[in-house]
């Protein structure tokens, strides 16, 4: 018998939902486990290949804060998933918080953010975009009260970044390594 899940207990609903699973083992061994539940996410690495930059955003972070991480840092745009397919949500979101219109989006992955703790899968994705694609200014108050500002920055510097390791996002770090080695030919000399 494969473990099962034998009961759930809500403990918070909000933003997310934190449940405590009843686990019961193969061998008949009953487990606690804390399940933080709020379902499927996306996060997309908008670059512009003719200029060699890449957007990023920052916003306050009080989970990092409170872990004794600064209040914010730059990450790519994500968001969790509403009702539609991970690609439209993906081209919603970036809009949303940078306001560049995408086309066509690079599947990189689709992963299990912290599979010990956490229900959340996210699509990750790398778009192309050029000058034309801004549409709206993007930044400031973004649909659910966050204040976003928008970080246009050389593909160089973010390689310089990765290095010292000063991008502290995972699905940040995640999604630039994938550009690196998808489109080595951007990081290459002039």
């Amino acid at each position: 018998m494969a473990p099962q899940i034998g009961g759930l207990r809500l403990v918070h609903e909000g933003w997310a939902r934190f449940l405590v699973a009843e686990v019961l083992q193969a061998d008949g061994t009953r487990l606690t486990r804390e399940i933080e539940d709020h379902g499927r996410a996306v996060a997309v690495l908008p670059y512009d290949p003719e200029r060699r930059v890449a957007i990023l955003v920052s916003q306050f972070r009080a989970p990092v804060l409170y872990a004794g991480g600064p209040p914010s840092h730059m990450e790519v745009p994500a968001g969790l998933l509403d009702e539609g397919a991970p690609e439209d949500e993906a081209r919603r979101e970036v809009r949303e918080e940078t306001g560049l219109r995408l086309g066509r989006l690079d599947a990189v992955a689709s992963a299990w953010t912290m599979p010990g703790l956490s229900t959340e899968r996210m699509d990750l994705f790398l778009a192309a975009y050029g000058a034309s694609d801004r549409v709206e200014t993007g930044g400031g108050l973004a649909t659910e009260g966050e204040v976003l500002a928008v970080h246009e920055i050389p593909l160089a510097e973010l390689a310089a970044m990765a290095e010292r390791g000063a991008l502290v996002d995972m699905k940040t770090l995640l999604l630039f390594f994938a550009l690196q080695l998808r489109r080595p030919d951007l990081f290459a000399g002039p």
